[in-house]
């Protein structure tokens, strides 16, 4: 072990995708460095890679193995996919967390889910206040984002200054929450910054960002203008929008109701913590039921596309008596996450068929984007002087066209996905290893890694379907009576016109009666030769090769 010290900066989620952020800083002694953790985040399942799984969490296994020299966990701000693995994973790293007011509540939430104390978390106060973590002093500076009170963090070192920007735009104005300040970025930057660790997700927007108070006239347009039910959905946690979409339906004379636990839960948040000091009146979904479509306005959780959420709930009928009809409108105040497409043009679909007015944000009038865009990231650059930028929170794609941008302004850019742990100290980042890192299934109550097999084997059963063969075999090793067949997610017959299962079990008795001794005394080879005859068969029959599972009863 190296005695001379070194600052190190390693992602173990969100670098090379959009979601479950999970950052590691450390200092010290190679091997024995000090170390801080950057949000504790998660991901959302889809059918099509990970069915049945119900959230995606970092693998921490690097953390865990070095958790006795974990000194805090900072989280930026209440965003799924920053807080909300810390119920989940803080057992294994036993580290206290920091917050400000608004993000505790719903950290010590997420602890409280799963019997942990709320004392785990502390609140904080914003810039210029540092919590010192070991060789850390660690501030939150306050930036506009697209929930409250979301944070940048200087974090001071021995080596130098780190700006890790977390999620943010340039929002002078963004109804709920502190506006974007120049003029602190600027200071920050006059103390110099080593490495601004930087949102990616817009760098390929070219115009500048625009503010959250751009939309409201449009949303209250909309409203007025409509004669039947007025829907609307967006992300619970943007409760600067949900206040706008409120307001818009008060305005208009209509009674408004929230539909979906989680904009109850971050309404309510933002009211315990402070940072939402007025909302319209609103009815229960039990009252709404009761009053005349025309007077009423639902905002729903479901901008997603989420089957169980709200939004899915009304789009296939009643839903806690209330019912959009002929002539409703529905609109989507909200931007579609890349992959989740379908999902919400089902639901678009489901909502036509009924005669509902479908509106989404297509035309850019009643969304705006919660992260900076391209001329923003460029002005962020020239505000903090880095000495280098390293892109976070992107895609690859959006990495190394961050990288290029930095690189373009004569700063030095560094590709660092997920694994990647970059060496800091000195005049130029240097990356000194790759540590493996992936994902881990929250499955039911279980927690399964991405290596396990087990969702692989759902993705092999649902595109191949499952044969369960089932035979005895006597003290004497002699098949008594024919194996018989189950079969799942195939189908009955094929070519031969007569039933598959039918076929398979005169293939497999044919087999059974010619197999010899030694085969049907050794699992493993009968196991073998049972699979390969069940595929070749269901091959020629149905054109599938099917998961087999194989049942061996021995008797005596």
């Amino acid at each position: 072990m190296s005695g001379a010290a070194r600052l190190i900066y390693l992602p173990l989620g969100g670098a090379g995708e959009i979601g479950m952020n999970c950052y590691v800083y450390g200092y010290g002694p190679k091997d024995a460095e000090r170390l801080i953790v950057v949000d504790l985040g998660v991901t959302f399942p889809d059918m099509d890679s990970s069915p049945g799984v119900d959230l995606i969490l970092p693998d921490i296994t690097w953390l865990e193995e070095r958790r006795d020299r974990i000194e805090a966990v900072f989280v930026t701000h209440a965003h799924e996919d920053h807080v909300g693995a810390v119920g989940h994973l803080w057992a294994r790293l036993r580290a206290p967390i920091y917050a400000r007011v608004f993000t505790a509540t719903i950290a010590r939430g997420k602890l409280a889910e799963y019997g942990l104390s709320e004392k785990e978390v502390t609140v904080v106060n914003p810039w210029p206040e540092q919590v010192t973590a070991g060789p850390f002093r660690v501030g939150f500076v306050p930036v506009s984002h697209s929930i409250p009170e979301t944070s940048s963090l200087v974090i001071d070192t021995p080596e130098g200054r780190i700006l890790h920007t977390g999620d943010f735009k340039l929002d002078p104005n963004p109804i709920v929450g502190e506006p974007w300040n120049p003029d602190v970025f600027a200071a920050i930057g006059k103390s110099g910054v080593k490495a601004l660790v930087c949102d990616s997700t817009n760098v390929f927007s070219p115009e500048a960002g625009r503010s959250e108070s751009s939309i409201g006239l449009a949303i209250e347009e909309l409203v007025q203008a409509h004669d039947g039910m007025v829907v609307a959905t967006t992300f619970a946690s943007n409760i600067a929008r949900v206040r706008t979409l409120a307001e818009a339906g008060k305005r208009a004379g209509r009674s408004v109701c929230l539909l979906g636990r989680a904009m109850r839960r971050m309404v309510e948040a933002g009211v315990e913590s402070g940072v939402l000091t007025s909302f319209p009146t609103t009815v229960a979904p039990e009252d709404a039921a009761n009053i005349p479509s025309e007077n009423l306005m639902l905002i729903v959780t479901g901008s997603q596309g989420e089957r169980r959420a709200a939004s899915a709930q009304l789009s296939r009928g009643k839903y806690l008596g209330l019912e959009l009809k002929d002539g409703d409108l529905f609109l989507f105040s909200s931007k579609t996450i890349p992959g989740n497409e379908r999902d919400v043009i089902r639901i678009m679909n489901a909502f036509s068929e009924r005669g509902v007015d479908v509106v989404d944000d297509s035309g850019g009038r009643y969304h705006v984007s919660g992260h900076a865009n391209r001329p923003d990231l460029q002005m962020v650059h020239k505000l903090v002087k880095p000495q280098m930028v390293i892109p976070m929170h992107g895609e690859h794609r959006h990495l190394r066209a961050h990288v290029k941008l930095a690189e373009a302004a004569g700063i030095t850019g560094v590709l660092a996905p997920n694994g990647t742990l970059v060496e800091l100290q000195g005049n130029a980042p240097h990356i000194a290893e790759y540590v493996e890192t992936g994902r881990t299934y929250y499955d039911g109550t279980a927690y399964i890694g991405a290596l396990d097999g087990i969702v692989r084997d759902r993705l092999r059963m649902a595109m191949n379907g499952l044969v369960v063969v089932t035979l005895i075999i006597d003290e004497d090793g002699e098949v008594l009576g024919d194996p018989w067949c189950d079969l799942k997610g195939l189908s009955e017959t094929g070519r031969s016109n007569a039933p598959l299962v039918d076929i398979l079990e005169e293939d497999l008795s044919q087999f059974l009666g010619r197999a010899d001794d030694r085969t049907l005394a050794d699992d493993d080879k009968l196991e073998d030769a049972i699979k390969r005859i069940v595929r070749q068969t269901c091959q020629n029959e149905i054109g599938k090769k099917p998961e087999v599972t194989i049942v061996v009863s021995r008797l005596g």
